[in-house]
């Protein structure tokens, strides 16, 4: 048995009851393979996080070598040196009070006079032996099964067959049991099993279980892939040649897969006038902040299939460079949506050098328009304030929440209540407490805050607000009887996809589809609104690499915690939404939006 080597227990908990109860928990055990072939033997799985380590032990001229084949033996590659030494400098570094660590010794010469030395070289090291979380774990060339009760009790052995003969004491001392994965497929990690080989695998893998000890495949293929198949299988230990990443892989893979936490009701929109040379009175422009396609594609995915958005038949797609780098920032991109100029990173309202810009909101608002910004950020983020505020720097918030009260916007719904403690913005906007009372009043400019602060994201509670605040903000604006400009935006999609929270990003975007979906059913109602849909910038580099449809579950995977310069994809609907299709600058779409009106700028 691995963890307990005193002489006198007869009849212990294994190893298998300890790793069965980290099975149990979801905790699978990376088998660093061939470990000798890593830049630095032990140290590398070790620091990596695996819990096996592999040495490959030939027995030659007295001496322990660690080599897969006898002909690569070196002469300083020797069990203590590669293996023991640093475990034991481990031990003195105190690095092992809370982890366990298996050192899988795989015999490749004779297995009883090898064994024999490597007890004698082991016995050398007492504190190894007497550590709980070190174990020693006898696999290749073994011993006759009906000897292992012979070894002492801090050895245990691999027991390479399906099929328990040994008896009771004999059993006691196996640890775990493998088998090689070629004997059920050549599966070379991609793609999937075929139905045949995984009738064959889940099989073996069912009668390994029936034995009540930790089973392992050898001869695996080694992706992620693979890693996945296995983790969802049930096998409790998984080869690597790559311990980091897989490690990092198996570790992060419970938090990066998620089952949808809300759903979105698809609308089919009734086409009447979309892509019709209709003229446009009123435009939404909705903003998912951070929306790439494979945002989209993990909420088409999680619900059911199909989104309100995924309707379009006007789709497109925008570059989000900045001014002055490749990758944006949330306020270059908000205001080159809203001024139709590049400005660099940071400037909120204002061109390259600092000076202030006319937004969609000043150029329609002085054009008659009705006006009105909704977002699940504070009032003064980055994309809402570059549609009214004129400041060189986003972290300007004191003076961008004092451009809230020289704008010309007529209605706001956003978090930040606590920015306006001493600023008097109820003298501009007449400011109601709830939702629910945006549509009874009649107020020239109107204001709700959603929150004192940040606004509550979908996963702690925040509800149906988006899309029940842009209906209600539709109907304010369309009772002031002349036309209208309100952008939306939901902004959480991008602080998920900062986190790499694959849950928060589907619970998000799935979330502004229901927005998105009060958008269309207003369009198709009104005949003469144009609905925009689209995004600043893509963040975290999502990529979606597994699910199921039928399990509403996603997998994702992402490259970074910050935006990347991917291009984002544009939806249109209603009359003129063919202008949206194609390939170009995100400033375009300001130049777009004002064409079809037929508003000069």
């Amino acid at each position: 048995m691995f963890a307990f080597k005193k002489k006198c227990i007869i009849l212990a908990i294994s190893f298998f009851s300890l790793i069965s109860f980290a099975q149990k928990e979801n905790q699978i055990l990376i088998h660093s393979h061939n470990d000798y072939l890593q830049n630095v033997p032990f140290w590398n799985a070790f620091s990596s996080g695996a819990t096996i380590v592999e040495a490959d032990v030939w027995l030659k001229n007295n001496a322990l070598y660690i080599a897969h084949t006898e002909n690569e033996i070196l002469e300083n590659n020797t069990l203590q040196n590669l293996y023991l030494k640093p475990l034991q400098q481990a031990v003195q570094n105190k690095q092992l009070s809370a982890s366990r660590l298996i050192l899988m010794i795989d015999v490749k010469s004779n297995a009883e006079k090898t064994l024999k030395r490597v007890i004698s070289v082991i016995k050398k090291y007492p504190e190894l032996i007497a550590h709980n979380n070190i174990e020693f774990l006898i696999s290749g060339n073994r011993p006759q099964p009906n000897t292992y009760h012979t070894y002492p009790n801090y050895i245990s052995f691999d027991h390479q067959e399906l099929t328990n003969t040994l008896s009771p004491e004999d059993w006691d001392k196996v640890a775990m049991v493998s088998t090689s994965f070629k004997k059920y497929s050549d599966w070379n990690g991609k793609g999937r099993l075929t139905h045949t080989d995984y009738d064959k695998v889940t099989a073996a893998i069912k009668k390994a279980k029936e034995l009540n000890k930790p089973f392992r495949f050898w001869a695996t293929p080694d992706s992620k892939t693979a890693w996945k198949t296995f983790v969802e299988l049930g096998v409790a230990v998984i080869n690597t040649d790559e311990p980091y990443k897989c490690v990092s892989y198996v570790k992060t893979l419970e938090e990066r897969t998620t089952t949808a936490i809300i759903a979105s009701k698809v609308y089919m929109p009734t086409y009447v006038v979309d892509n019709t040379k209709k003229p446009i009175k009123n435009v939404i422009l909705m903003i998912g902040d951070g929306m790439g396609l494979s945002q989209i594609s993990s909420a088409v995915l999680a619900n059911n299939g199909s989104l309100t958005l995924t309707q379009l038949k006007s789709v497109g797609l925008i570059k989000t460079q900045s001014a002055d780098d490749l990758i944006t920032d949330s306020a270059a991109a908000g205001t080159a949506l809203a001024t139709g100029q590049k400005t660099n990173n940071r400037a909120i309202g204002t061109d390259v050098n600092g000076k202030p810009l006319p937004t969609l909101v000043d150029i329609l608002a002085t054009s008659n328009f009705s006006t009105g910004i909704i977002t699940t950020d504070q009032i003064t983020g980055a994309t809402p304030s570059s549609f009214y505020a004129k400041q060189k720097d986003r972290g300007e918030t004191q003076k961008i929440a004092e451009d809230l009260l020289k704008t010309n916007l007529h209605f706001f719904a956003a978090g930040g209540a606590n920015l306006y403690r001493e600023l008097p913005v109820h003298k501009k906007f007449t400011l109601v407490n709830n939702i629910s009372e945006i549509n009874k009043n009649k107020a020239d400019k109107l204001g709700v805050f959603l929150a004192d602060g940040g606004v509550p994201s979908i996963k702690s509670g925040r509800g149906n607000l988006l899309a029940e605040t842009t209906k209600e903000a539709i109907r304010f604006l369309k009772g002031k009887n002349k036309p209208f400009f309100l952008m939306v935006e939901a902004a959480q999609i991008d602080s998920f996809g900062h986190y790499n929270d694959t849950e928060g990003v589907v619970a998000e975007t799935i979330d502004f589809d229901r927005a998105i979906t009060e958008a269309i059913k207003f369009a198709d109602k009104d005949g003469e609104t144009l609905v925009i849909v689209t995004a600043d910038h893509e963040t975290g580099g999502l990529s979606v690499s597994s699910g199921s449809v039928a399990d509403h579950k996603i997998e994702g995977g992402f490259v970074t915690h910050d935006h990347t310069g991917v291009m984002v994809p544009i939806f249109a609907y209603g009359p003129q939404s063919y202008h949206f299709s194609g390939v170009y600058e995100n400033t375009e779409v300001f130049s777009k939006i004002l064409k079809i009106l037929e508003i000069e700028k």
